[in-house]
């Protein structure tokens, strides 16, 4: 039986608080109402101060690389990039995932290794291929900035901070960027002209032929869990994946399920950036994948016509939404 995420969020429920009525924070159709950790309340004051921190190339060692840098607004909150790029040009092995949605997923990053959204965001500070930064420097140069310094004590209550407080502010901004009101939404509710025939037949395709809901499904279209793809395990030397946190070979060279939300925008697309459209999406699933010795059972060819094919890019086109174009603008002015 498929359990969905949100049933297995609120078997956790007591550690969050759904946020009440806000004019700031308006939900758009096709998605929840927003949970926030009971540890990490949310407040306007909070979340300003994390929009400003996301931006703020000082967080990083030689002031380059900000949050913003691998999640651009512009670029789907992402970088459209194969891999991310950090300080001194330096390059990872991943590709940078959106932070659309992000409220509604508890582990973070392509293996989970972070069980919270606070935890991945003080993670990029010091790694030293990304902000090549470390969590002492991060504090003792946000408490140089004054404008920094009454910002914290508003959010926060007090002057005396740590990264701790850097990372809940910055998660509370990330849990509002939202995406929904796509028309995939909007035909789910009704309106039978939100999509057009060649995405309606690309739904059918999807949820019947290709059975894509059995890893993208839910509000947010992803279960959140980790499959073995085949995905780069024809490399000379392949990412572990899950394997590398759990330590469980039967995790190896898996990765975690993304949100399908903004797909169309958020190129190019696997863990490794490696299929550069979403017809390379469609026919690496077609053809089932790369064998490998952990292959996950659901990957087998899909056998879909041509016209299926285009459907089913089509279909994916209708799940860019809105909610987060015009009011999550980044700021052109930092404390000082």
């Amino acid at each position: 039986m498929k359990v969905s995420y949100l049933f297995r969020l609120a078997l956790v429920a007591p550690a969050f608080a759904i946020l009440a009525a806000d004019p700031a924070l308006e939900v758009p159709l096709g998605l929840l109402p927003i949970q926030f950790p009971k540890s990490n309340p949310y407040s306007v004051e909070k979340r300003e101060l994390g929009r400003l921190l996301y931006y703020d190339e000082r967080l990083s060692a030689d002031g380059t690389v900000a949050c913003a840098t691998c999640h651009a607004p512009e670029n789907a909150f992402t970088d459209n990039k194969p891999v991310s790029s950090g300080i001194k040009g330096q390059t990872g092995g991943r590709s940078a995932p959106t932070v659309f949605n992000r409220a509604y997923s508890l582990a973070q990053f392509w293996d989970g290794r972070a069980k919270s959204l606070e935890e991945q965001a003080g993670g990029p500070m010091q790694n030293p291929i990304e902000m090549g930064n470390t969590h002492e420097v991060v504090v003792k140069t946000l408490k140089g900035i004054p404008g920094y310094v009454a910002r914290f004590k508003q959010a926060f209550g007090s002057e005396d901070f740590g990264i701790d407080e850097v990372t809940k502010a910055i998660a509370t901004y990330e849990r509002t960027v939202l995406s929904g009101n796509s028309p995939y939404d909007r035909y789910k509710a009704g309106n039978k002209k939100a999509m057009s025939a060649s995405q309606i037949r690309g739904f059918d395709v999807y949820f019947n032929k290709a059975k894509c809901d059995q890893c993208h499904e839910g509000v947010n279209l992803t279960t959140n869990a980790y499959h073995n793809l085949g995905v780069g395990t024809d490399k000379p030397n392949p990412d572990e994946g899950r394997m590398a946190v759990t330590k469980n070979a039967a995790d190896w060279g898996a990765f975690k399920t993304p949100t399908l939300r903004e797909i169309a925008r958020t190129a190019p697309y696997m863990h490794d950036g490696s299929l550069a459209t979403l017809e390379d999406v469609v026919e690496y699933y077609d053809k089932g994948g790369n064998p490998n010795k952990n292959l996950d059972e659901r990957m087998k060819p899909l056998k879909l016509t041509a016209q299926e094919k285009k459907d089913l890019v089509e279909f994916m086109k209708a799940l860019s939404g809105e909610g987060w174009q015009a009011k999550l603008v980044a700021p052109t002015v930092f404390p000082k």
